[in-house]
This record gives C-alpha cells, structure tokens and sequence, in this order.
C-alpha cells in the first residue's frame, strides 16, 4: 500500500511538474494508472485531492488555474519548484532550529521539522543545539488557537485568494469578504492577516479571531501586487495601533488595565478610585481600550472617545 502511494505521488507530481498547461483532473485521471483504476469519480476525487494536500505538505508549489470556460486545472511550475543553492553557516543553521521549536507544541510541527529536513538535504550543515537534552524554564513558542490560521498560512504560501465571513468590532453580524492573503503576523499574543481586500478594492488588515466560519480557497490569480515583507508589518503594526503619532489621555479604574499602565508615558494617581494615564495614540487604539470594558473612561481626545462609545454601543446592540 505504502509503494502503491508512493509511485501514485510521483506520478502525479511528474505530470504536475512536466505540462506547459493546467491540467484538469479529467486528464490527470486519463494519465495516471491508479487514478485510472479508481472506481468511481467519487473514489477519484477523494484520492486526488488527499494526493494534491500530500504534495504540498512535502514542499510542492501547485497552482490552482481556471481557465476560460470555467474548467479548473492544476500545475506545478519548475521556476517555483527549484530550491536555491543552501549556503548558510552553523550560526545561521542554529537560529533556523531555534525557529522550528516555536511550532512544536502547534498543529505546523511536522511542516516544521519536514523543512528543517529538507534544507539540510539541500546542503544546510548540522547545527549543535547547546541546550539539547537540558530542561530549559524557558521555551520559545507562539499561540496558535485561530482554526483560520492554517489555512490561511498554506493561502499564503501557494498565493491563492481565499474567502471567509469577517466580523468587524462595530459589526453586529460578520460580512463576507474575498481576500488575496499576503501574511500573517502575530502582535500582542494576537494573529493578523493582511492582505488586499477585492470588494473595497485596498490593503486591509484582519484579525483571525473575528473570522467565523472556514476559511474557503478561490481558483484564480492575485489581482493585486504583493508588497515586500518589511511593507507588509509595517501596515500590520500600524493597524494594531502600534504606530502612535498623538497622545490620548484616558481615566483608568485602579488596580486594573495593567496593559495599558505598562505603555502609558505619564501616570497620575487619583483619590477617587481612578488614575489618570497618556498612552501613545494610533490607529487601533480605540479598539483595544474597548477591551478593558467599564475600567477605561476616555478623557481625550474627543475622535476617540466617539470611536469607542460607537464601539460599546455597537457590542451592546449585538
């Protein structure tokens, strides 16, 4: 069985990999003797798709075309299946298996470990992990809890548009949205997609844990150019409400909000059971003092405090 699956893989991947055209599964059907054998086109179809999820676990880039007439077709180009010379040093090997222990704990273990695999095979040198075999208190990782997070990792990786209901925090209901995804980030224990958004025709940024429902793959190419990586955290950030330009001042209930104590420039200490905080102001920020609920009173200035009244009101609504 194992063979068997093994030989189906490499013909698939053979015939992805040797057309100058998408193929259809009709004609991957017609050209593949186990997908010929298949009893029906039900067994088929099951069988090649856990065949197509396989090929891209193990590092193949397969693009998904619709054509015309509306026929979907599949092929892996050689341009986007060619690994680089690997020419990195011990130092550099070392911080990429450092890397791969973040996702240890998460459902991207294997894809971290099988990557780790292959640069090696690619000429990567072995690293020494200095803390192998030693109980470390201190081990890095990142919370991944979003079901929307794989799916949108491998949307990402292919570069296929993807679509998925999204609910704003002013929204009582989510909105359906057609995205072409660029990359994920994660900020303040929080994970965000930014990416171009198709219906409002600009850069839009989400946070995965308003997205409801599965996330769902479009056959078809990015509209949009992608911007490199720095320009895409940079918008991440700034949506996050990480780049402040102004200064808020906001009345905080005692003994709460620490957050926002620790990123406060200037605190002053109320008789009444309430302190008096500037915290940086950007983008965002409405939305995350919102989250500290009837603990936060904004003072100033007067655009915020209207940004967060609409947002209770629109929580309370729902």
């Amino acid at each position: 069985m194992a063979i068997a699956k093994a030989e189906r893989l490499m013909n698939l991947a053979l015939c992805l990999l040797g057309t100058r055209r998408p193929l259809s599964k009709r004609e991957l059907r017609g050209s593949i003797e186990a997908y010929m054998e298949a009893g029906n086109d039900e067994s088929f179809n099951r069988m090649f798709e856990r065949d197509k999820d396989d090929l891209r676990e193990l590092g193949l880039v397969i693009e998904t075309v619709e054509n015309l007439d509306g026929e979907t077709g599949y092929l892996a180009r050689r341009d986007s299946n060619r690994l680089p010379p690997v020419s990195l040093d011990a130092e550099e090997a070392a911080a990429l298996g450092l890397a791969a222990k973040v996702w240890q704990q998460a459902r991207l273990a294997g894809a971290a470990s099988g990557a780790l695999q292959k640069l090696r095979a690619g000429g990567m040198p072995e690293a020494e992990d200095p803390y192998e075999g030693q109980h470390s208190a201190i081990e890095p990782r990142i919370p991944v809890h979003e079901a929307a997070f794989e799916p949108l990792m491998l949307a990402c990786r292919d570069r296929r548009p993807v679509a998925f209901d999204y609910r704003k925090s002013t929204a009582a209901r989510p909105e359906a949205r057609q995205v072409e995804p660029w990359a994920l980030e994660c900020w303040r224990g929080h994970w965000y997609l930014a990416g171009y958004d198709r219906d409002r025709g600009a850069e839009r940024v989400f946070r995965l844990s308003r997205i409801t429902g599965k996330v769902r793959s479009r056959a078809a190419k990015y509209t949009a150019e992608v911007p490199d990586v720095v320009t895409v955290r940079e918008t991440v950030a700034s949506w996050a409400g990480e780049s402040a330009d102004r200064s808020a001042l906001i009345r905080l209930r005692a003994g709460a909000g620490y957050p926002l104590r620790a990123k406060a420039t200037a605190v002053r200490e109320g008789g009444d059971g309430w302190d008096e905080l500037e915290i940086p102001y950007g983008h965002g920020l409405d939305a995350w003092l919102v989250e500290f609920g009837p603990d936060v009173v904004v003072v100033g200035p007067a655009d915020l405090r209207a940004d967060v009244v609409d947002r209770l009101r629109a929580v309370a609504g729902a």
